[in-house]
């Protein structure tokens, strides 16, 4: 799963222990669905949730929508039995959580094999200075921001303009940009401020990250509204692509639309706009 060829808008956490929200996933209108066996499973819950994760991934019914398990830590007693339990349960990624370097990965490497995609939370000071070893594992395919972890550990305060992470969200969305995987923005914990969603999910898009991970599905409909282009971007990309390759054609370097040059760059970013935009529509025609 790359983000040219399917949207991670919206990336929704779903308790592996609830069967009734693992069914409801199943229609919902995310681009992809976090099985979270971590945070969201109580201790003494994580045997049966883990039973009933693979029996729902087995079940399938999840259509397009990316389908990745988030283990518990490897260095705690459950993590290995959910490797065990799940590599082969028909999940499109592993997501490993408490990484801190690349070793943390080769753990985990080594235990599903070489062909299972692993996507890694970045939710700690140290994982976000090895940020660009971490993306640059050979099956890395997916960075998943942890902004509640970071504030904790950095003892900083949660603002809305998110100044105090600011640093950890460009180093995340770099390291991302670097390797050419995929960057998805941390939660937004107010799950029934819309607005405060809206301007959090544009700042994220602004920023370069793909998508956002949500803790609730009424959060869904805004996020993917935020990180699809509109219809204005979609219309100025194909004028751009468009007056460039017939500047070209006339043995020109540079076009001008709307009064700015349009150069080779501007084009790359425009076919960017028009990827993304027909795979948002693939992911919609399901």
């Amino acid at each position: 799963m790359d983000s040219s060829t399917h949207p991670f808008r919206s990336v929704l956490y779903i308790p592996g222990s609830k069967e009734r929200a693992l069914d409801k996933a199943r229609s919902l209108p995310a681009d992809a669905i976090i099985f979270d066996l971590e945070d969201a499973v109580a201790p003494d819950a994580k045997a049966s949730a883990r039973a009933t994760l693979a029996e729902a991934l087995k079940t399938g019914g999840y259509g397009k929508r990316g389908k990745i398990v988030r283990i518990n830590a490897l260095t705690t007693e459950w993590g290995w039995q959910d490797v065990r339990a799940l590599k082969d349960a028909g999940a499109d990624a592993i997501l490993l959580p408490k990484v801190n370097s690349v070793s943390d990965v080769d753990v985990l490497a080594d235990l599903v094999g070489p062909n299972m995609p692993i996507w890694t939370m970045m939710e700690t000071p140290v994982s976000v200075f090895n940020a660009r070893e971490i993306a640059s594992h050979r099956q890395v395919e997916g960075l998943v921001t942890g902004t509640n972890d970071l504030t904790k550990d950095l003892a900083a305060r949660s603002r809305a303009d998110r100044l105090p992470l600011m640093l950890a969200l460009q180093s995340i969305v770099m390291a991302a940009r670097a390797a050419r995987i995929v960057a998805v923005d941390g939660v937004y914990n107010r799950f029934r401020d819309g607005d405060g969603l809206k301007a959090e999910c544009e700042q994220g898009r602004d920023l370069g990250f793909d998508g956002k991970t949500l803790i609730h599905p009424a959060q869904i409909e805004i996020t993917n509204t935020a990180f699809a282009p509109t219809n204005s971007e979609i219309e100025l990309a194909e004028r751009q692509i468009a007056a460039y390759e017939e500047s070209q054609a006339s043995g020109q370097g540079i076009a001008v639309v709307d009064g700015q040059i349009v150069e080779n760059l501007h084009v790359v970013a425009a076919k960017r706009i028009l990827a993304k935009a027909q795979a948002v529509a693939d992911m919609a025609a399901e």
